[in-house]
């Protein structure tokens, strides 16, 4: 399982990568594998300003529906468009062509509150 260095992370392991005003976000390595076969990415948040830890989307899995949270506030730029087609992306690829949305990011500073690699991954054991 990796967690990369140059991404932040939530408690509900949801990851953010930076660039700029802007930020890219998905859920981690763990997260997909603690939810196994990804059938479904619902997202239609597309253009909409949602608050930090607010909803934004769902993932779905043979077995169970989960949540996306966003980890800081912004506004949804882009989801990914490959996902409709292909959201076995998310489990095979999680942090590349896995991505989930891009964002304007309302307050950047919000980034600092969220884990690095290493104190994420001792938050889940590993």
């Amino acid at each position: 399982m990796t967690f990369p260095e140059n991404l932040k992370y939530t408690k509900e392991h949801e990851w953010i990568r930076v660039e700029g005003s802007e930020a890219v976000i998905g859920i981690s390595d763990f997260a997909q594998s603690e939810l196994g076969d990804i059938v479904f990415v619902d997202i239609s948040t597309q253009g909409q300003t949602i608050a930090k830890d607010a909803v934004f989307g769902t993932v779905e899995a043979v077995k169970t529906v989960s949540d996306l949270f966003l980890p800081v506030a912004g506004t949804i730029l882009e989801v990914n468009p490959a996902l409709e087609s292909s959201p076995e992306l998310v489990n095979s690829d999680p942090y590349g062509a896995g991505w989930m949305v891009r964002i304007s990011m309302s307050n950047p500073t919000e980034v600092d509150g969220l884990m690095d690699s290493a104190a994420y991954a001792s938050s889940i054991g590993a």
